[in-house]
């Protein structure tokens, strides 16, 4: 699944495309994907300006005066900028024209979505599915002291809180295992029982491990092509995420592999306490 980093890549190549242009034509292929394609979409944005790309979170957001489209990638979705008139694909399910170029929507597994948030009711912040988002972590509201007030009533493995999203967003399973090794945190602590001090170590983490995803393009997922046809090459600097009976690269034990909540994670019993 494209998790924050592969998603701010997304958003940053589509960017200069499309910001300050016109719509030409919004076409959908089918009904919908996880939900239904607002089917009045072609005539709202009709010849409307997109007047900036946004994310939150997994969210992706195409801001217009009287409202915003709010584009998920799903499972296995992305994002592709093509010339006008590009004959489409199996999988391709929705295209955005403006001009010569289009923003096209590809998702095999159907569990993206495309929806539309009108100005009339409300920042699109509001939106049922972006309420309970918690803090950006790239942004400077996110911190340690968050983290640490956020958890003392949380019992559930640090790994866990960090990827159900409601203290911070966009942590996901990849990364919340890279940056709790980084921190040299278990993943298997209770978050309730991490002190203000090492939570420092993994909102830093954290923060580093992100931007350093997003500088290399994302992870080469299975999935995930980024908006140029190329995978991202953070799979490369991976210390614990799939390598599982593999040495650890800086103490040599082999890193161990478990599942929390139906998702693997990895770590190093001797670097992580």
């Amino acid at each position: 699944m494209p998790e924050l980093p592969e998603v701010e890549v997304t958003r940053r190549g589509v960017a200069p495309h499309l910001e300050g242009r016109a719509v030409t034509a919004v076409t959908f292929r089918h009904a919908g994907l996880r939900w239904p394609f607002p089917l009045d979409l072609p005539t709202l944005l009709a010849g409307r300006t997109i007047r900036g790309i946004g994310r939150r979170g997994k969210y992706l957001l195409l801001r217009f005066d009287h409202g915003t489209v709010i584009i998920h990638l799903g499972m296995s979705g992305h994002l592709r900028i093509l010339d006008a008139g590009t004959a489409p694909k199996k999988h391709d399910h929705f295209d955005l024209a403006v001009g010569s170029q289009l923003l096209r929507l590809s998702d095999p597994r159907r569990f993206g979505a495309v929806l539309w948030h009108a100005a009339e009711d409300g920042p699109v912040e509001q939106h049922v599915l972006l309420a309970g988002l918690g803090l950006e972590p790239l942004e400077d509201v996110f911190s340690a002291q968050i983290l640490y007030q956020k958890t003392r009533n949380r019992a559930a493995p640090i790994k866990q809180v960090l990827l159900a999203g409601d203290i911070v967003v966009g942590v996901g399973n990849i990364y919340a295992s890279e940056s709790l090794f980084r921190a040299g945190i278990n993943p298997k602590t209770a978050a309730h029982r991490i002190s203000l001090a090492r939570y420092e170590l993994l909102a830093d983490a954290i923060r580093i491990i992100l931007a350093a995803a997003i500088d290399k393009g994302g992870s080469t997922l299975r999935d995930f092509i980024g908006v140029d046809g190329q995978s991202g090459y953070f799979q490369q600097s991976y210390f614990v995420y799939d390598r599982a009976g593999l040495p650890c690269r800086n103490c040599g034990t082999l890193i161990t592999q478990i599942k929390q909540g139906q998702r693997s994670t990895f770590y190093c019993k001797k670097c992580q306490k």
